[in-house]
Parts: structure tokens; sequence; C-alpha cells
């Protein structure tokens, strides 16, 4: 009777308690599991790789990057990937399932003509897509990652463009990338808005500073240490170092404001001043002299034909000649009150970006400081 009585109540001690360990431990993954996840397409591009690192040095958790590939120091930092593309509905639905912030990068940068649909594609209906999937999903926090170029452009450099400056239609009509950014734009705000949404757009001029593997942005000033830049434009640009801009997407993912957008830069120069600020730092010759901009420009249109006609790499880009042709000009006052926004020295940007290309793209010789 004893021995009988002793072992029930043995038993009856040792059931609940594996029960509760039970309980806990389903609780414990159920909650994990529903942990809101926090998406970057395009993270591994120039912009992207500095995002998802920065998040990951802030001890941001359960990141999820969409990109056309798998990049193997994504899988070793912990990150999870979800190969596919923007324009996929499949593989926009995989990315955004238990997304609750979604930092948008993805896309192409290029002056090529003939991408012209491929970046409408990407910009304009990758975009509309994932809004309208990440809303299913029930995501609420969207930040926009566009270009300073849709609204802070100008022909003669007689303003530094805010946020309530209209649109240049008439001028980046020209070149399907602002274009289709410009759509971009358009097409996020009308498609991620209602109750519990907030969208925020972010608008970096050009992107300088380490890391940019694919050249997507840094040409100019690998362009420039190979002397391809045979004349001075006589236009101007405003560029912004790639960490000040991810630091500035994760800013306005905290307290951006809902349908607004944020101009980010660092010094409006002229071609000259910037040309000049380069060969003091890299002691490679600046060019000198200036042509009319319609010899310019069709002088760098015959250059691209004839290369094109031999099937050779052609070394200037009549697109970009073009553009260098106008202002690109801004004022970033409004981030800077809103988001906090504090850019480093261009100097320091600058400097930072020369030491990448020449260790990445030009061998092991070091430049005269």
């Amino acid at each position: 009777m004893t021995r009988t009585t002793t072992t029930k109540k043995r038993a009856s001690r040792k059931s609940p308690a594996k029960s509760g360990t039970k309980t806990v431990k389903k609780s414990a993954a159920l909650m994990k599991r529903a942990q809101p996840v926090t998406l970057v397409t395009g993270g591994t591009g120039f912009l992207g790789t500095h995002l998802v690192r920065q998040l990951l040095a802030a001890g941001e958790q359960n990141i999820r990057v969409m990109a056309t590939s798998a990049a193997p120091w994504l899988a070793e930092l912990g990150v999870e990937t979800i190969v596919g593309s923007i324009i996929e509905p499949t593989d926009v639905a995989r990315a955004v399932e238990g997304v609750k912030n979604i930092y948008h990068l993805a896309g192409r940068v290029s002056r090529g003509a003939e991408d012209a649909r491929l970046m409408y594609a990407l910009h304009v209906d990758g975009t509309r897509l994932l809004c309208e999937a990440a809303r299913a999903a029930g995501a609420q926090h969207f930040v926009l990652a566009s270009t300073s170029g849709t609204i802070a452009v100008t022909e003669k450099g007689e303003a530094a463009p805010d946020e309530t400056w209209p649109p240049p239609l008439d001028i980046i009509s020209r070149w399907p990338y602002y274009a289709s950014k410009f759509y971009q734009e358009r097409v996020a705000l009308e498609y991620f808005s209602g109750q519990n949404l907030r969208l925020v757009i972010v608008n970096p001029s050009l992107l300088l500073g380490p890391g940019d593997e694919r050249l997507s942005s840094t040409k100019i000033i690998l362009d420039f240490l190979a002397r391809k830049i045979i004349a001075v434009p006589r236009g101007g640009l405003s560029f912004v170092d790639v960490r000040d801009t991810a630091e500035a997407l994760r800013t306005a993912m905290e307290r951006g404001r809902h349908g607004e957008r944020y101009l980010l830069g660092a010094a409006n120069w002229p071609f000259d001043k910037f040309f000049s600020r380069l060969e003091r730092l890299t002691k490679t010759a600046a060019p000198r002299f200036s042509f009319p901009s319609k010899i310019t420009i069709s002088g760098a249109q015959a250059i691209h034909a004839l290369y094109r006609h031999w099937k050779l790499a052609p070394p200037v880009e009549p697109a970009g000649i073009e553009m260098a042709e106008y202002f690109w000009y801004l004022d970033p006052s409004k981030a800077e009150r809103e988001l906090g926004f504090r850019p480093r020295d261009p100097a320091e940007t600058l400097n930072d970006t020369v030491r990448y290309i020449e260790q990445n793209f030009l061998g092991n010789k070091a430049f005269a400081s």
C-alpha cells in the first residue's frame, strides 16, 4: 500500500513539471517565431551593405535581406536571405512574411537608355508589388531610398532646392533612371498609405565612401584617377557619405514623418572644385579646360558611337556628360532638423573613397596624402 501510494505521488509530482516545461518551451518557440522582422531589399548593394551592418551593430535582430543572389557575409553574420526578384510576386510574398519594418533599396543605377524598361520594372512595378504585399502581410513602416535627382537639379545652379521645390520634370525626363525613380516615389505614396501605415522617402545625392564593389556610384572617382575625364563640366554636384546615408535611413525609420521626403547632401560643389580637391588628395592632375556644352556632349556621343562600332567599352558615357552640365545642388536643412542629420567632413568621405578604389581597383599603388 505504501509503495503504491508513494509511486502515485511521485508520478503526480513529475507529470505537472514535464507538462509545464513543454508549455514554456512551446510558448518560447512561438514568441521567437512571432518576433517582427526587418526587411532590407537590395541589402547586398553599396548602401544596403552599410545599412545591414549598421543595423546589426545597433543590436537589431531578425533582419531579412532580399537580393538577387546570396552573399556569404550575410550567412556568416546570421542574416536571413531571400534570393529572388522584386518583380516576382512569389519572391516578394516570401520576403514580406512576418515583416514589420521595410527598407526598400532594391533597384538599378544606369545611365543607359537600353536599361530604361528594366529600371521602370524594378523601380515602379517592383515597388507597387512590394507595397501591396507588405500591406497584406501587416507591415507598418516603410522607408524608401530614392535619389535627390527627383527634385534637386537646376540648369544654372541658381538655387539649392529643398523638399518643396517643384519636380523638374523637363530635366529628369531625359534620363530613364531619374524618371523611373520619380514615378517610384509616386507609386509608394499611393500604395503604402492608410491607417497604421507610415511611408518615409529619403533622397540622398551622389553616394561616396568605401565599399562600392560594383562602382554603381563611385565610378566618377575611378574615371578621374584613370584620367578619363578630359574637360571640366560647367555644372556642379552634391555628394554624401554612404555611411551617413545609412544612418539617416535608420533614423527615418524611427522618427520620419509619414508621406515626407528628406534630402541628404554634405557638399554642393562645382566640378572644378570637386576635381581640384581630388587632385590635391591623389596627386593626379585635374582637367584644366572647359568646352561649350554642345561641343562636349557631341564629342562624347561621337566617341561613344565609335567605340560601340568597334565593339569596345566606351571611355565616356554621353548621358553622364550631359548630366554634368546641370547643377545637382540641394538643401538638407529639413533632414538636419527632423532626423538630426549631421554629415561628416566631405574631405574624409573623398579620402576614404579614394583609398578604397586604390586598394580594390588600382592595385596596391599608394597615393601621397
